[in-house]
C-alpha cells in the first residue's frame, strides 16, 4: 500500500478541482487554457469562450422580432473589457464591475433604424445560460517583467476570471496562501488578472478563507454555512457530488496535466472544510449572486458579505414576501453586533429589495434618531453607488415619499411628526420598506405611531448593533420577530469580524506617601531621561494646589497621559476619553494640554446658548460658552466643526486623544482608536455603543483596551449582567462582551516559558553562537519569531496594566526586560545571518513601542536586511570581522551571512544564467551542509563561502571554450546548448565547437533582430525563432550531423529565449 501524499497538490489543489468540475465547471488543462489565450501568458481573458458567449447570451429585441449582435459589436465588447485602461487596482476593479453588471451600450443598425442596444457579459438572472471553466497552474505574465506568477486554480465565467484561489498543503498555515494571493494582487505582480476577479480564496484541507479583491489580511473571512453538519441536508448534497465520479475523459486529462496516476483521482473520501468551503462559496449560481447582489464598493473599497450578512438578507427576503392577514409584509428585527458591518447588511438588503423581480417597485425609507447617522447612512449608500435622498424637512419627506420617485430615503425620525402636522398623508402600498436603525432607541412613542399612521401596511425592519433589554425583548410586536440568524459578539470575536475588548478598572488618587509616589515614577516612567523625569513629578505636584474636584479630573488627565505615553504613543493607535459634562471634558482638554505629553481636542454639541446667561448658573457653563464661541469662529458651522476634528482623528498624526461627551459615542468608526478612557458612568445600551468604538479591526490592533476610572465595572471579577450598568440584560446575550485584562497577564509567564523551551538543548545559557546555530532551522527560526512576538506582545499589555506594575516584583520585571531585549538581539542577529528580508513583523508597532519604552537609547537593536554580497566595503567588514550587527561575529557567524546572501542572489538570478548559477546553487548547499554535519571547519566554511562569493560577483565561467571568454549572453546561451547535445555522443571537442559556434550564432541573431520593444513584438521574435530554426537545421543537424530532433530544436529555442528574456531585464 503506498503512504498518502502530504503536498499541496495532492491534498488540496486536486481535490478543489475534481469538486468544482462536479459542481459543473469545465476542466481546462493549463495548456488549453493557454491556447484559448491565444499563447499568450499576458492575456487573461479566454477570448473565443467570451465570443461564443457573447453571441449566446444576447439578443436584440426591437418591434417584436429578435436580432443578433454583429461581429463588429461582438469584437468591440471584447475589446471594452480586454483593453480597459488600468488606474489602479481597486479603481480598473469597480470600472470592470459596472461594465459585468451593467453591460455596454451597443450602436446597431435594424431594419434601417440605428440604435444604442446593451450588450451583457454575464446573465445574471439566469445562471445556467453561462459556461463556467476552471483551470490549474495559470501562469500570468508579470507587470514589467518576464517572470510569470501562477495562482493555483482560476475560475471563469464566460471566460472572464471570476474567482483566483491559492491551495496550501495543510502543514502550512493559510495565512501563507492569504499573503501569496495579497501578494499577486500589487502592481509589481499580476493585476492585470485581479482586475477581473470577484473573489479570491486561500484554501487548504483543514481551512478556507474568502475576500474580495483588494482586501487587506485583516479583513478576509471565513464563511459558515448552515445544515453542514454531518448527516444535514447541505452536508448530504456536498458528500454526493464529493464522490461523484468524474467523467474517464476527465480524469484522463488531469492525470496527464498534472502528471498523477489516475488512481490518485478515484475512490472515495470525507468531507473536508475546503469542500465545504468551495461548495457555499463557488457553485456556480452561489458565486454569481455573491458577485452581483453582495458586493458593494464603499468609498472605493471593494467588500463582499460576510456569512452572516449573507444569511440574515437571504432569511429577510423570504421573510418579507410573507403577508399577514392585514396584507402588510411581515418585519422582523436584526441583531448584529457593532462593529460588524451593520450599515452595509443595511446597504445589501437595500440592493437584494430592488434586484428582487418579485418586489416590484420598492420605495426604501432607511430611518434614524440622530442627525450624524443619517449622514453617515446617505453616505455610505452614496459610497456604495446607490443614489439615497435625504429629507431635508418634514414637508421635504412627504413631497419624497408621495412623490414614489425616490428609490432610497433617508430621514430623521421626528420628521414624521412634522410631516404627518402639515398633511394627514396615508400611503397604503405593501411595497414600502421602513428600515430602522438602532432600532430599540426609537420603537417607541409618537413618531414610531406616526410612522404606522403614514405607512399602515408598510414592512418594518429594525436594525441593532446591542442586545435586546430583556424589557425590550416583549415589544417585538412593534416589528415582528428576531430575524435570525442573529450575530453576537462572541461570533463576532471568533470569526475576527471584531477584535476582543480587554477591560482594566484604574483607581487614581492624590498620595502624599513618598515611598509610594517614588516607586509609581520609577515603574511608569521607563523611557524618560532624568530631565523629563524630574519635569513630570514638579507636574504631578501640581495636582495639589487644586480644589478636590479639579484633582481628581488633573490626576486621572495625568495618569491617562502616561499610559498613553508609555503604550501607545508613535504606535498611529488613538483613544477616546468619555467625559462626564462638557465643563469636565474642557477640563480634562485643558489638563492634557498643560501637561503637554499627548495632544487632544473636545467634540461636543453647542450648549444650550441661554446657559452662561442666568446669575444662578456657575462659572463652568461660561467656559462651555465660550468655548463653543471660539470654535464656531474657527471652523464657521457646528456640521464643520465636527467633520475637521473627526478626519483629523480618523486620518491625521493629531489629535492623539479625542475626548466627547455623548456625541460620537455612536455611529462613528475610526479603526485606528484603541483605546477608551471611561471618565463617567454610562449604562445598558449606551455603554455597550461606547466601548464598540474600540472594536474594530485594523492592522496591528490585537485589542481594543477599556480604561475605567468611573467603576463602572470596578474589578470586572463577576458576570457582566451582575453589574448595575448591565443588569437588564440576559447574561446570554453578554458573553464575551469584555474581558479583564488580568486574563491576558495571566498568560505571559507561559508564553515566557514556552520561548525559553525552544532553546532547551542548549548546554551553556550564555553561549550565543549556540542559539544562533539552532536556529539554522528555518521552521525552528519561524517558531522562534512567532513566540517572541506573542511574548512581547503581552508583556506589553502586562505593561500597561496598574495592578501587574504594582503587585510585580522589580526581579519578574527586570528578567522579563532584559530577557526580551536578548531575544530581540538574537532575532537582529540570525536575520542577518541567514539572509532574510526583513518583514512587517519586525515593525509591528505595539512591539516597537514596547522596545522604545522599556530598552535604553544605547540598547536599541538595529535590524538590517541581508548583507549585499556586491558591496566590496560591506562584503569585506563581514569577512575581515569587523561585525556588522550589534556585536561582533564568530568565524562561524561570518561564513553563514556570506552563504546565504551568495544562496539568495544566486537563487533570483537563476534563469539568466541556468547552467552557471545552478553549479554555484549546489557548491554553495554543498559547503553549508558540510559545515552543520561537522565535516569542516568554521575557518574552511568560511573561505568556502568567500571563493564561491567571489565566484558568484565576478560570474566565474571556468568550463567554457576561449572563444566565448568576455561574452557572457553567449556563454549562458552555450550553458543552455551542451546538455542538448551531449545526448549525442560527440567528442568532448566537437562537442565544444558546436556548442559554441551555435551560441554565438544565437547571439548574433538575437542581437540583430534586438530592439526596444522586441519581447513585446510577437512578429519580431517569430522572425528571430525562424533564423535560428534555420541555423540549427542546416549547421547543426546538416552541416555537423548531429541528428537533432525536432522536439530538440523546439526546447533550445525555448529555453535560449527565456535565458535572453531574463538578461534583457536585469
Amino acid at each position: 500500500m503506498s503512504g498518502f501524499q502530504i503536498n499541496e497538490k495532492h491534498l488540496s489543489q486536486l481535490p478543489a478541482l475534481q469538486l468544482l468540475i462536479g459542481l459543473g465547471f469545465e476542466f481546462l488543462t493549463p495548456a488549453e487554457a493557454l491556447r484559448e489565450r491565444q499563447g499568450r501568458t499576458s492575456n487573461v481573458l479566454l477570448e473565443d469562450i467570451l465570443r461564443s458567449q457573447l453571441k449566446e447570451i444576447n439578443r436584440i429585441r426591437y418591434k417584436g422580432g429578435e436580432y443578433l449582435f454583429s461581429e463588429e459589436n461582438v469584437q468591440s465588447a471584447i475589446q471594452k473589457l480586454k483593453n480597459i485602461k488600468y488606474d489602479g487596482l481597486l479603481k480598473t476593479n469597480e470600472a470592470i464591475y459596472d461594465l459585468l453588471t451593467l453591460g455596454t451600450a451597443m450602436e446597431q443598425t435594424i431594419e434601417g433604424d440605428s440604435k444604442s442596444f446593451n450588450m451583457n457579459y454575464i446573465d445574471w438572472k439566469n445562471p445556467g445560460r453561462n459556461r463556467f471553466h476552471v483551470t490549474a497552474e495559470y501562469s500570468v505574465e508579470r507587470s514589467r517583467s518576464t517572470e510569470t506568477a501562477r495562482p493555483d486554480i482560476v475560475l471563469f465565467v464566460n471566460g472572464i476570471p471570476f474567482c483566483v484561489m491559492e491551495c496550501k498543503a495543510p502543514q502550512v498555515e493559510v495565512e501563507q496562501a492569504v499573503s501569496q494571493s495579497i501578494r499577486n494582487q500589487s502592481d509589481d505582480y499580476i493585476p492585470k488578472l485581479f482586475i477581473y476577479s470577484q473573489m479570491v480564496l486561500a484554501l487548504d484541507k483543514n481551512s478556507a478563507m474568502y475576500a474580495t479583491t483588494g482586501t487587506a489580511a485583516k479583513f478576509w473571512g471565513i464563511w459558515k454555512e448552515p445544515r453542514m453538519a454531518g448527516g444535514e441536508r447541505e452536508f448530504e448534497k456536498l458528500a454526493a457530488v464529493v464522490n461523484r465520479p468524474l467523467s474517464e475523459e476527465v480524469f484522463a486529462k488531469m492525470a496527464s496535466a498534472f502528471g498523477v496516476k489516475p488512481k490518485a483521482l478515484t475512490g472515495s473520501r470525507l468531507v473536508t472544510e475546503q469542500d465545504k468551503a468551495l461548495f457555499s462559496l463557488c457553485r456556480p449560481e452561489r458565486l454569481l449572486e455573491l458577485a452581483w447582489r453582495f458586493t458593494v464598493f464603499d468609498g472605493g473599497i471593494r467588500k463582499i458579505a460576510r456569512y452572516q450578512q449573507y444569511f440574515v438578507i437571504k432569511s429577510t427576503l423570504d421573510r418579507v414576501k410573507r403577508f399577514d392577514g392585514a396584507g402588510s409584509r411581515k418585519g422582523g428585527v436584526i441583531w448584529h453586533t457593532q462593529g460588524s458591518g451593520k450599515s452595509l447588511t443595511m446597504v445589501m438588503l437595500a440592493r437584494n429589495l430592488a434586484l428582487d423581480p418579485e418586489i416590484p417597485n420598492p420605495r426604501i425609507v432607511l430611518v434614524t434618531d440622530r442627525d450624524d447617522l443619517d449622514k453617515q447612512l446617505g453616505n455610505t449608500f452614496a459610497a456604495c453607488g446607490l443614489e439615497a435622498n435625504r429629507a431635508t424637512s418634514g414637508r421635504n419627506l412627504l413631497e419624497l415619499v408621495a412623490g414614489k420617485k425616490s428609490g432610497i430615503i433617508t430621514t430623521l425620525i421626528h420628521k414624521f411628526d412634522r410631516a404627518y402636522a402639515v398633511k394627514k398623508y396615508q400611503d397604503t402600498s405593501p411595497d414600502i420598506f421602513v428600515l430602522v436603525d438602532e432600532s430599540h432607541r426609537t420603537q417607541f412613542g409618537s413618531f414610531s405611531a406616526r410612522m404606522r399612521q403614514m405607512f399602515p401596511h408598510a414592512c418594518y425592519l429594525g436594525f441593532t448593533g446591542t442586545p435586546l433589554l430583556k424589557k425590550e425583548k416583549n415589544n417585538f410586536t412593534q416589528f415582528g420577530e428576531l430575524v435570525e440568524p442573529h450575530y453576537s459578539i462572541t461570533q463576532a470575536v471568533a470569526d475576527g469580524a471584531v477584535v476582543p475588548l480587554l477591560y482594566e478598572g484604574r483607581h487614581v488618587e492624590m498620595t502624599q506617601n513618598k515611598e509610594a509616589v517614588d516607586l509609581w515614577f520609577e515603574r511608569h516612567t521607563q523611557g524618560l531621561s532624568r530631565e523629563q523625569q524630574a519635569d513630570l513629578k514638579r507636574k504631578y505636584a501640581r495636582a495639589e494646589m487644586l480644589n478636590k474636584a479639579d484633582q481628581v479630573i488633573y490626576m486621572r488627565a495625568f495618569d491617562i497621559s502616561e499610559h498613553f505615553r508609555a503604550n501607545w504613543q508613535g504606535t498611529g493607535f488613538k483613544a477616546q476619553l468619555v467625559a462626564p459634562n462638557k465643563a469636565s471634558a474642557l477640563k480634562y482638554n485643558a489638563y492634557l494640554n498643560e501637561i503637554g505629553v499627548v495632544s487632544s481636542e473636545v467634540v461636543i454639541s453647542p450648549p444650550d446658548m441661554r446657559e452662561g446667561y442666568d446669575e444662578t448658573d456657575d462659572e463652568a457653563t461660561d467656559e462651555v460658552v465660550r468655548f463653543w464661541q471660539k470654535m464656531m469662529r474657527r471652523y464657521g458651522s457646528e456640521e464643520e466643526y465636527t467633520k475637521q476634528l473627526i478626519n483629523q482623528f480618523k486620518h491625521g498624526g493629531e489629535p492623539e486623544v479625542l475626548i466627547v461627551v455623548d456625541k460620537l459615542l455612536t455611529g462613528f468608526d475610526a479603526p485606528r482608536n484603541a483605546v477608551l478612557y471611561l471618565c463617567r458612568v454610562l449604562r445598558e445600551h449606551t455603554l455597550l455603543q461606547a466601548i464598540a468604538r474600540v472594536n474594530r479591526l485594523h492592522e496591528g490592533k490585537e485589542f481594543g483596551f477599556i480604561v475605567d476610572y468611573a467603576s463602572v465595572l470596578g474589578e470586572l471579577d463577576k458576570a457582566l449582567n451582575l453589574y448595575g450598568a448591565f443588569e437588564g440584560f440576559d447574561a446570554s446575550d453578554l458573553v464575551g462582551t469584555l474581558t479583564s485584562i488580568d486574563r491576558e497577564v495571566e498568560k505571559l509567564p507561559g508564553r515566557y516559558s514556552d520561548l525559553w523551551d525552544l532553546f532547551k538543548t542548549v548546554k551553556h545559557s550564555y553561549d550565543e553562537e549556540a542559539y544562533e546555530v539552532l536556529l539554522a532551522d528555518d521552521e525552528l527560526r519561524e517558531e522562534f519569531y512567532s513566540r517572541l512576538s506573542e511574548f512581547g506582545k503581552t508583556l506589553g499589555i502586562a505593561l500597561s496594566s496598574e495592578r501587574f506594575l504594582t503587585e510585580t516584583d522589580e526581579k519578574t520585571l527586570s528578567r522579563y526586560k532584559a530577557d526580551l531585549r536578548k531575544f530581540q538581539a538574537l532575532k537582529a542577529s540570525v536575520k542577518l545571518r541567514y539572509a532574510e528580508a526583513i518583514d512587517y513583523r519586525d515593525y509591528e508597532p505595539k512591539i516597537k513601542k514596547l522596545l522604545d519604552t522599556h530598552i535604553q537609547a544605547d540598547e536599541v537593536v538595529q535590524l538590517n536586511g541581508p548583507v549585499n554580497i556586491f558591496d566590496d566595503k560591506m562584503f569585506s567588514q563581514v569577512k575581515e570581522e569587523q561585525g556588522v550587527g550589534p556585536t561582533k561575529k564568530t568565524t562561524a557567524s561570518r561564513a553563514d551571512m556570506i552563504a546565504h546572501a551568495t544562496k539568495k542572489v544566486i537563487a533570483e538570478r537563476m534563469d539568466e544564467d541556468p547552467a552557471l548559477y545552478e553549479k554555484f546553487s549546489k557548491l554553495i548547499q554543498q559547503a553549508i551542509e558540510d559545515f552543520r554535519a561537522k565535516r569542516i571547519s568554521d575557518l574552511d566554511y568560511l573561505s568556502k563561502a568567500v571563493e564561491i562569493r567571489n565566484k558568484v560577483v565576478g560570474k566565474a565561467h571556468e568550463d567554457i571554450p576561449e572563444v566565448l571568454s568576455g561574452n557572457e549572453d553567449a556563454a549562458a546561451y552555450f550553458g543552455v546548448l551542451k546538455p542538448f547535445l551531449e545526448k549525442h555522443e560527440l567528442g568532448e571537442e566537437d562537442l565544444e565547437s558546436a556548442a559554441a559556434n551555435a551560441a554565438m550564432a544565437i547571439d548574433g541573431i538575437l542581437e540583430k533582430h534586438g530592439k526596444v520593444g522586441f519581447w513585446d513584438d510577437e512578429d519580431a521574435q517569430k522572425q528571430a525563432v525562424n533564423e535560428i530554426d534555420d541555423y540549427l537545421y542546416d549547421e547543426i543537424r546538416t552541416g555537423r550531423g548531429i541528428a537533432l530532433s525536432l522536439e530538440q530544436m523546439d526546447g533550445i529555442i525555448e529555453k535560449v529565449l527565456q535565458v535572453a528574456k531574463h538578461r534583457s531585464y536585469k
